[in-house]
């Protein structure tokens, strides 16, 4: 999920990673709203709003807002940076480091506003938005740019293209290709939803408040470390596979 890439990437690695990290976004995005009242995985909104108070010559005011945008843009630069420097270390996954750094924040972020109330909420927005950068980030590279699992609005532009164009099957024939990617699409909506409701749920009927996000970093960190697992146990298989095979090759003939 988190290692393939090329031509050993296949359609069911990136339903995975679009599974576990939409629904990761999902908790995040509802968690920030609820405590700041703020978007905290796209800067859409932070944007026009940047633009308004500047029109309004408000631009004191417009600062925070440039400060957000600014936070996803360096937190989706730190992880592309990280990816390219460590790339050539062959026994290093190196997509796992982004990952880390965002379960890291997340828990610091969570067990932080525990201790200390949180008197600089707009600090804790420019964080959320720095890991959700780094996030949409390191899921593009991945993915080669098919998964984005932060926000919705490309998503579901691209979903209204690609289904219209079933409608013209002579001009997309192939359709099995087209209704593949229609239900990555889908998937990363329902489980940006689905943690968008779990979210909600565990911040106001469960009382957790931003503890919530300890549930979105447990989510992640299970993947990151269970995909690592299940690599490294299928590869020592095949090494343990190819032994066996190279002596029984080298075993002598008995008649």
């Amino acid at each position: 999920m988190f290692r393939h890439q090329g031509k050993s990437r296949t359609f069911q690695h990136n339903l995975h990673l679009a599974s576990v990290l939409s629904f990761v976004a999902g908790i995040v995005n509802v968690t920030g709203f609820l405590a700041f009242k703020q978007l905290t995985t796209n800067v859409t909104g932070h944007f026009a709003l940047f633009i308004n108070d500047f029109a309004n010559l408000e631009f004191w005011r417009g600062t925070i807002y440039f400060i957000y945008i600014f936070s996803f843009f360096f937190g989706s630069f730190f992880a592309s940076l990280l990816i390219e420097k460590f790339r050539e270390n062959k026994r290093l996954n190196v997509y796992i480091l982004p990952g880390v750094i965002e379960c890291i924040l997340l828990i610091a972020i969570a067990l932080f506003t525990d201790v200390v109330e949180a008197e600089h909420p707009d600090l804790i927005a420019c964080l959320l938005l720095f890991a959700m950068g780094m996030q949409n980030s390191y899921v593009t590279k991945i993915s080669n740019a098919i998964v984005r699992t932060t926000h919705l609005t490309g998503l579901f532009t691209d979903l209204g293209i690609e289904i219209s164009q079933l409608f013209f099957p002579k001009v997309y024939p192939k359709k099995e290709r087209l209704i593949k990617t229609i239900k990555l699409r889908l998937v990363i909506i329902a489980f940006f939803f689905s943690g968008g409701l779990v979210g909600g749920f565990l911040y106001t009927e469960a009382k957790l408040g931003l503890n919530t996000l300890l549930i979105a970093a447990m989510v992640l960190l299970i993947s990151l470390f269970y995909d690592d697992f299940r690599f490294n146990y299928i590869k020592v298989l095949r090494k343990y596979s190819q032994k066996r095979s190279k002596l029984k090759s080298n075993l002598p003939l008995t008649e």
